[in-house]
């Protein structure tokens, strides 16, 4: 029977030859290190009530996904992301109906995921990347830092008007049908390359593929290929172009210890993904027959190897480890 790496994996027994000085480089420093350090007119309890603040706003306006089985998995992922990180705030996790494959972050630690991601994330652990790509801008405070400089530049006052950005910017916001006043449309091209080498450290600490979120950009880059225009106003500034996987790939190979396994999958994300489309097909059935039906709570008579939950993995939950060849 072969040995499962834990989700959370301690970092401190990695030898770590030839790394830079730089904190920010080292990923046996996570959680040791200031990622977040700028001018910033915000303190950490402000940034959190602003976030607040706006959360409650997309709460208002988005349709939320309340099936206690999808959004506490959800979270569990989350937090076990946010265990592995810089972040220096409590999480919050909420599960978004809209069918763009979409994720964004708020000021102060408030993640919201669109189904149309979980949708698109075939494997937990591109799903992840996702989940920590929008951890790091929370870490690194890219949203008041930037609303700092932008007051710093008399170029617009902040209060609700901060971007609400991440992998997505303000296209998130219109798929879910939320309507925020923003100061900015997306985050700058550093931010967002600095959101991708912190998210990619998380990802790994926390035990999963590094490479996953490669495999994530080619499925949206493929995406824009078969239809023009799709993620044109979504990554505007940072497309998730060969450059970027390039540079991505890079900083796997360059910062982080290989390792024989990774975790990638799991069959609880699998059960995860069958409810989401089960909702959907019966969602699209009421709307074509127009009839009445009866409703029943979350979860209730739906448990995991029923039939509509489409689970048909083994009772054990045990996550899928790929093991990797490296050539000397």
């Amino acid at each position: 029977m072969r040995s499962l790496l834990p989700a959370t994996v301690l970092l401190a027994s990695l030898a770590t030859p030839g790394y830079p000085a730089d904190k920010k480089n080292d990923p046996n420093q996570i959680g040791n290190r200031d990622v977040g350090r700028g001018i910033n007119f915000y303190s950490l309890e402000k940034e959190m009530a602003l976030g607040r603040q706006l959360a409650q706003e997309v709460a208002r306006q988005a349709r939320l996904v309340e099936d206690p089985l999808i959004t506490e998995y959800i979270n569990r992922i989350g937090q076990n992301l946010v265990r592995n990180s810089d972040a220096r705030v409590p999480f919050t996790f909420t599960v978004i109906e809209a069918e763009a494959a979409n994720a964004f972050a708020l000021p102060g630690g408030f993640v919201f995921v669109q189904t149309g991601l979980i949708k698109m994330a075939d494997e937990e652990a591109e799903l992840a990347g996702a989940l920590a790509h929008e951890i790091a801008h929370v870490a690194a405070r890219h949203m008041t830092r930037q609303a700092t400089k932008s007051q710093i530049a008399s170029l617009a006052t902040i209060p609700l008007s901060v971007i609400l950005g991440g992998w997505t910017g303000m296209a998130a916001r219109q798929a879910a049908g939320v309507a925020i006043p923003t100061a900015f449309l997306s985050f700058s091209r550093h931010d967002e390359a600095e959101a991708d080498f912190l998210g990619l450290q998380y990802l790994y600490a926390a035990g999963y593929d590094p490479t996953a979120p490669v495999s994530l950009f080619e499925k949206l880059e493929s995406l824009e290929k078969k239809k023009p225009g799709t993620l044109a106003k979504v990554f505007s500034t940072h497309p998730p172009d060969g450059v970027r996987l390039e540079k991505v790939q890079q900083e796997i190979d360059r910062y982080l210890p290989t390792r024989p396994e990774y975790v990638v999958n799991t069959s609880a994300y699998n059960e995860v993904r069958a409810r989401l489309f089960a909702r959907q097909a019966r969602r699209e059935a009421e709307e074509k027959d127009g009839r009445p039906r009866l409703r029943t709570a979350p979860g209730a008579g739906d448990a995991a190897g029923s039939p509509e939950s489409g689970d048909k993995s083994s009772p054990d939950d045990r996550p899928t480890i790929r093991r990797r060849e490296w050539v000397e």
